[in-house]
């Protein structure tokens, strides 16, 4: 057994699209996967080309083809592998088209719609969801009440919602009820949390652009594959996007006449 190629076996199974590197660990625990035929619960296993992994029982093959794919989720779908409600999944909106094995990059909530990224590679979902490369998400959140213009000022200084801080790149007002917010923080279901901080229930949140890639000509439940430059420029961590997706700033009018926009 050569072991001058060999890698940890969350790697591994990541390079071979399985998921993940960090849901691959969760795997490897849960003693999905054996090594030789035996069952291993260790995430640092090493392993080498020469070793047989199998994962429910399917070989994980070497390295394949990379896939990097912008879906347009639609509302009402799981970001997921399965789902024991029974609920669909945004990977079966590519499941037909797409043979290799992908899964998403990050999540969005069941009834957020918006863009999000599939691909078979470990190590681009690993740098894209690193809290330390603070790649930009920009989303549009729709309200069922007016949205107070002092909320915005907070998310920006920073908010603390039940011990959690929250802070926004960019929040600005584009309506009454309609905002245009920037995060490049993961924390699960935020906006939700900060605007009922201020009891202000949410409609819709959709997300428009990650980085320097928008969701514009993606159509709901479509997708299409990322361009080379735009791969490039997610990695490099390019500030392209930040100076070229600047928010319109909405100024709330003094009367209740038509709403208007800053020049």
């Amino acid at each position: 057994m050569d072991r001058n190629d060999s890698v940890r076996l969350q790697l591994k199974m990541a390079r071979a699209g399985i998921a993940s590197r960090r849901r691959c660990e969760t795997y490897i625990s849960e003693g999905r996967v054996k090594v030789n035929g035996k069952v291993v619960i260790s995430p640092g296993t090493k392993v080498s080309s020469d070793d047989e992994v199998t994962f429910d029982g399917h070989t994980v093959r070497n390295e394949k083809r990379k896939v990097y794919l912008a879906l347009h989720k639609p509302s009402g779908f799981l970001c997921s592998d399965e789902d024991p409600d029974g609920r669909p999944l945004a990977k079966s909106l590519l499941d037909v088209v797409v043979k290799e094995r992908i899964f998403h990059v990050g999540r969005l909530d069941y009834m957020t719609s918006g863009l999000i990224f599939f691909t078979n590679d470990g190590d681009f979902a690993r740098a894209l969801t690193h809290p330390s490369r603070k790649v930009e998400k920009e989303y549009v959140v729709t309200t069922k009440n007016e949205i107070p213009e002092e909320l915005m000022e907070r998310f920006l200084r920073g908010i603390t919602v039940e011990g959690i801080r929250y802070k926004a790149s960019q929040a600005v007002l584009a309506g009454p009820r309609t905002a245009n917010i920037v995060l490049t923080e993961g924390k699960n279901r935020e906006l939700r949390r900060v605007f009922l901080s201020v009891a202000v229930s949410i409609k819709k949140v959709h997300r428009v652009r990650i980085g320097p890639v928008s969701l514009k000509g993606i159509v709901s439940g479509h997708f299409r594959n990322l361009k080379d430059f735009e791969i490039k420029a997610l990695l490099d961590g390019s500030q392209e996007s930040r100076n070229s997706h600047k928010s319109t700033k909405y100024r709330r009018p003094q009367s209740r006449g038509n709403y208007g926009r800053r020049n």
